[in-house]
């Protein structure tokens, strides 16, 4: 393909970054070291990608913390993933408001402590004015959750008046969403090797270009983060469309 024929949307920046931080774990094992260092461990590849993202204009970061079904974890393991959370918490929301970055959490935050729920409602006030990157946090979040807690508001909804009884429609579902607010992701990674989505963003991963390497959360660097960049700007996203609509510009993306 020549230069001139390339798509008007090849080697676009993506504007939200979604990711699953797998492989904490066999980091730390392939090391024989207990689990919770390889989660320690993770806490530094975390600043190291929202670095990155800022530094590259990313608009939006989404990242799978903590999903509804790894409560089904060992106890210990979750106890001492909550104990990091907010250690991290604590550690980390000053860092973020001084390098103006806004903080969000979606998930169900019932089955937390209150002290951690104080901690989260705090970091998402005090960065809620920050513009340089939204930060998103998935915690004790699932995707099917997610549209079924639309649904229901949804119904709540008519049923007291506030919303007109009316078909149900794509834009509709997406307005209750957790991320009614924000793009839908441009670009999901997924680290470790695994190649599914794990009940993430399900709704919302919709016509997201994916990507999955074999590199542990824990040694993913810049050039990892890179290689991924790359690979999605080498990429046509067509929504449906033809090659050809794409590249007369036809069509609006």
């Amino acid at each position: 393909m020549t230069t001139e024929s390339k798509s008007p949307h090849a080697n676009q920046q993506p504007k939200h970054i979604a990711i699953i931080m797998d492989g904490n774990g066999r980091w730390a094992q392939k090391r024989y070291m207990p689990r919770v260092v390889g989660h320690r461990a993770g806490v530094k590849s975390v600043r190291r990608v929202v670095e990155c993202c800022v530094k590259d204009g990313v608009e939006v970061l989404t990242l799978f913390a903590f999903s509804s079904e790894n409560w089904r974890r060992p106890e210990a393991e979750v106890n001492l993933l909550m104990s990091l959370f907010m250690v991290s918490l604590q550690r980390e929301i000053n860092k973020l408001d001084k390098s103006n970055i806004r903080l969000r959490f979606i998930g169900d935050r019932s089955a937390f402590s209150e002290s951690l729920q104080h901690k989260m409602a705090e970091g998402e006030i005090q960065t809620q004015s920050n513009t340089a990157l939204t930060l998103v946090i998935a915690v004790n979040y699932g995707g099917r959750w997610d549209m079924c807690q639309a649904f229901n508001h949804i119904v709540d909804d008519m049923l007291s008046g506030s919303l007109e009884k009316q078909k149900i429609t794509e834009p509709l579902v997406s307005e209750y969403l957790s991320m009614a607010d924000l793009p839908d992701p441009d670009l999901f990674i997924r680290t470790g090797g695994e190649q599914r989505i794990s009940n993430f963003l399900l709704w919302q991963l919709a016509y997201t270009e994916m990507y999955f390497t074999t590199t542990l959360w824990p040694d993913f660097d810049q050039n990892a983060f890179e290689d991924a960049i790359k690979s999605f700007k080498g990429r046509e996203r067509r929504f449906g469309h033809t090659s050809e609509q794409v590249l007369n510009k036809t069509v609006t993306l």
